[in-house]
Parts: C-alpha cells; structure tokens; sequence
C-alpha cells in the first residue's frame, strides 16, 4: 500500500509595502527578519522530525524526508546569503565618509 505523494507547498514571500510617505514603520525589517527565522527553524524542526521517525521505523516516505531535509538546506542557505548581503551593505555605509 503506497500513498500518494502531495504537492509541494510554497514558500510564501510577504509583498513589501511601503507607506504613502515613503518612509518604513520603524521594526518592519526586524519583524521581517524575525518571520523568515521562524519559517527556516520550523522547516528545520519538521525535517528533523521526519528523519527520526524514518530511523526510528516509524512509517515515513523516504521521498517526503529527502524533500523535507533539502527544503530546509535551502531555505537555511537563502537566509545565511541575506544575512551576508545586510551586513555587506552596513559594512558599506559604515565606509561611507560624510
């Protein structure tokens, strides 16, 4: 008896949304920050979980856990590449002379 393999699901991107006047409500980019660590730990945690009842012999797809532990590689990646393009651009500013 073999189940149906689901659809993967995406990974949902915030539009941002800037105000009329132009400027950003301050903590918009911290609590941004904050929602895509929250999204690559529970990702993390999910795969995890799976691999451990994959070992454990509890039923699992191995296909599930292959995907879920590459969803959460990369989505671990995409993060640790903005974190380094953030502290590039304040390691620029701070270059900056006024």
């Amino acid at each position: 008896m073999t189940a149906p393999i689901g659809s993967i699901r995406p990974i949902p991107v915030a539009e941002p949304s800037a105000p009329a006047s132009g400027q950003q409500k301050p903590g918009e980019f911290g609590s941004l920050l904050e929602k895509a660590v929250s999204q690559v730990e529970q990702s993390r945690h999910i795969a995890n979980e799976k691999v451990q009842n994959l070992l454990s012999g509890k039923p699992e797809e191995l296909h599930s856990v292959v995907l879920a532990a590459q969803r959460a590689q990369l989505e671990f990646e995409l993060l640790l590449e903005v974190r380094n393009k953030v502290v590039q651009a304040y390691q620029e500013i701070m270059r900056m002379q006024v």
